[in-house]
């Protein structure tokens, strides 16, 4: 009687297990779309007491357990689950401690990382302090030393007395608040009690201007711009970008990457011109610019209409100004402001644009234009709605038939959902069904942006066990971009789908103007 009610408990527990997954996920596509854990590591900490204690803490992306094998005379393996550690005690020597990484799904990666256990203190510390090239005030520190297991670096800024931990080797790196001179202080540690330190006044540096240029903006129909400044677009007459009357100590034009940009430096305020050929951008619906600062919080900008009756000491001119906060220091940072923001402003008469900057600071700009939504309908090629100006029709979450959340702003209707928590990436999920011939190469094309930078999973394949598919991963940015990825079918249905994974990183995601085709 036991057994009998044993077999039939695992029954109705396999039997909720299906259930469950069925309901409560949609779909069991995540086998396949499941990828193995990345950037397996492990940190290291020694206790100083010569008794050769290590706490081994592994760590990665998309592990939820891990097989740590010491690498000493012990054969077994110790299974530690992530976001913990384990200690183990090691006679004095040079190890290979290998870690096997376990993601949800059973896929496994391994990394093999070197130990040295010593009862030495550290002899010979080498500590590299280098700017990061890329980073505005972040310093990546990276330290040799013989018989050195790992090391400390306290960065020396106000009201951290906290250090970074990393392994001999690897690199420790820290954000500072503001540039300037800090003495940092390098601790090398072993398993002796006695320590190593180096110390050295560094200068951490801000970066000034951008390294890379302003993201180039899509294709748009002639019709459908009128480019102010861009080297994208055929650009109108502006008479000049800094008047007699502005308050800014330069205004420049660069060249980054073979890109014309604005400088504004040490901006307060600053008009531009157009009176030799007033715009008329009545039948626009957005204006559009790119910024980047590390010392401005708010950009501002303001049209003046002079309403057909030229400048007439202001009496008739009709303007309005709109604020927007720059919350990215040291990134571009894209704005489609929607014309109907500024209020009142007809836009048939333009002659005069101002901006400016709160606090005064340095502002580069390139991409200013206005633009409009093409009166061509999209082809989205085997895509239904691919531009949601329909709703969510026929785009569902997973396989299921919920509709998939869409909003739209400024006329324009997308895809947008927000993922809080990193998770698997099937977790968080868009299809449309639609028939995929295996063996067959299409494009797959769609604009993207969020509200950090994270990876998302487009993929094609099909919509029932097997689940078989191919995907690519794609990055995106707080910048609105078009990502057109190339995809051979493994599998082929009439009942297939198209499909964007989103769960495995915490972020919103945007998702507009999806097309497939099949490549020529």
């Amino acid at each position: 009687m036991k057994t009998y009610k044993y077999i039939l408990s695992v029954v109705l527990f396999i039997t909720a297990v299906i259930s469950c997954t069925q309901d409560e996920f949609g779909s069991l596509d995540f086998v396949d779309t499941a990828v193995a854990p990345k950037n397996v590591t492990a940190l290291f900490s020694v206790t100083q007491d010569n008794t050769g204690t290590v706490t081994i803490a592994p760590n990665s992306e998309g592990a939820v357990s891990y097989d740590v094998y010491p690498g000493d005379a012990t054969t077994e393996f110790v299974k530690v689950a992530q976001g913990k550690s384990l200690k183990h005690v090691y006679a004095e020597g040079n190890y290979n401690v290998k870690i096997v990484a376990t993601g949800i799904t059973g896929l496994k990666t391994e990394s093999t990382l070197p130990l040295v256990v010593s009862f030495k203190a550290p002899e010979n510390l080498v500590a590299e302090i280098l700017n990061d090239p890329t980073v505005s005030k972040k310093v990546n520190v990276t330290v040799t030393a013989d018989y050195a297991t790992s090391f400390e670096v306290y960065f020396g800024e106000e009201g951290n007395d906290e250090p970074v931990p990393a392994n001999i080797g690897e690199t420790a790196s820290y954000v500072y608040q503001e540039a300037g001179t800090y003495s940092i202080r390098v601790v090398a540690k072993s398993a002796a009690i006695e320590t190593t330190e180096y110390t050295e006044e560094f200068e951490v540096t801000e970066i000034l201007q951008p390294l890379v240029k302003a993201p180039t903006p899509p294709a748009r129909n002639a019709a459908d711009v009128i480019s102010m400044f861009s080297d994208k677009y055929t650009q109108t007459t502006v008479d000049m970008f800094v008047t007699d009357w502005s308050v800014v100590a330069l205004q420049e034009e660069i060249t980054i990457q073979d890109n014309k940009t604005l400088v504004y430096r040490e901006l307060s305020y600053a008009g531009i011109i157009t009176e030799v050929e007033p715009m008329n951008a009545s039948g626009m619906e957005f204006f559009h610019f790119d910024v980047w600062s590390t010392n401005v919080e708010t950009f501002k900008v303001k049209f003046v209409d002079f309403n057909g009756t030229g400048w007439n000491n202001g009496s008739d001119n009709i303007e309005f100004e709109v604020e927007r906060a720059i919350t990215e220091e040291g990134k571009w940072m894209s704005f489609d402001i929607p014309l109907s923001d500024f209020e009142g402003v007809p836009f048939s008469d333009i002659n005069q644009m101002v901006i400016s900057a709160l606090p005064v600071g340095t502002v580069f700009l390139d991409n200013m234009y206005f633009y409009k939504m093409s009166d061509e309908q999209f082809d989205g090629g085997f895509v239904i709605n691919g531009d949601f100006e329909s709703g969510a029709e026929p785009w569902t979450i997973g396989v299921g038939t919920d509709p998939v959340p869409v909003v739209t702003t400024g006329g324009n209707t997308y895809y947008s959902v927000n993922v809080a928590n990193a998770g698997n990436p099937w977790e968080v999920n868009m299809s449309q069904k639609l028939e995929i011939i295996n063996g067959a190469t299409y494009t797959l094309s769609f604009d993207a942006w969020s509200d950090t930078d994270r990876p998302i999973l487009p993929g094609i394949g099909l919509s029932a066990d097997p689940w078989t598919n191919v995907t690519q991963e794609v990055s995106i940015t707080t910048t609105k971009q078009t990502y057109t990825i190339t995809l051979t079918a493994n599998a082929g249905a009439s009942d297939a789908r198209v499909f964007f994974d989103l769960g495995a990183a915490a972020g919103a995601v945007n998702i507009d103007n999806v097309s497939l085709f099949i490549k020529n």
